[in-house]
Formats: C-alpha cells, structure tokens, sequence
C-alpha cells in the first residue's frame, strides 16, 4: 500500500475552524465585532500559521525552536484558527499530548471571551 501523497486532515478540526470563521464573519456583519477584532484574528492567525511552519522547519533541521509558549500565546490572543490549520497541514504537534492538553483550553478561553463580547454588544443600527 502506498503512502497518500497529501496530508491527512482532521475533518472535524476544519469544520471548526470553518465554522469559526462564519461566525466571526457573521458578527462583523451584524456590527457585533468591530474591524480591529476582526484583523486581530486575521493577524493572529496568519502569525500563528507562520510561527508554526518555522517550528515545523526547525525541527527536521535541528535548528533553533519556537517556544511553546509562544505557540500558547499565539493562539490565546486569537491565532488559534491559523494554528489548528497549521497543526493539521503540517502535521505539527498533533501527536504531542502535553502541547494539545495546553493547547485546547486557550481554544476554549478564547471562544469564551469572543462568545462573552459578541453577547454584550447591541447588533448596529439597533
């Protein structure tokens, strides 16, 4: 059997993240959201993409790291959609039990927060 020549994602995860995505777009629509929590998420995430390929690189060549700390922060402040992608077209810290058991609850906090802003904002125009 051959190996596939494409990484395998979680569908699960994508759904996540796409459904994320909607619902952010949908809040910033409705007025919910203004436009610099809107680009925080885009920045955050695409640093958090980014931050993850260097790590990924780093690591098959034996090179300095980024520190998971970084990695955590990144995706507490937003970056946790770009980091999911990364993980799962990467195949970075995916297997990693102690990164993901810190990973998830930054996922959590954030959602939370973004659930708790959208929630005491009146929509605009009302």
């Amino acid at each position: 059997m051959s190996k596939p020549t494409h990484p395998s994602f979680d569908k699960g995860i994508m759904l996540f993240v796409a459904v994320f995505a909607l619902v952010i777009a949908v809040s910033f629509w409705l007025g919910k959201i203004p436009v610099t929590l809107l680009f925080l998420y885009i920045l955050s995430s695409l640093l958090a993409f980014i931050f993850y390929l260097r790590d990924k690189i780093a690591a098959k060549n034996d090179e300095w790291r980024v520190k998971e700390s970084t990695l955590l922060w990144l995706g507490l402040i937003g970056g946790w959609p770009g980091a999911l992608v990364a993980q799962q077209i990467y195949r970075h810290k995916t297997s990693k039990t102690k990164f993901q058991l810190l990973f998830w609850p930054t996922v959590i906090i954030n959602c939370l927060a973004l659930a708790w802003w959208i929630i005491q904002q009146p929509m605009a125009g009302y």
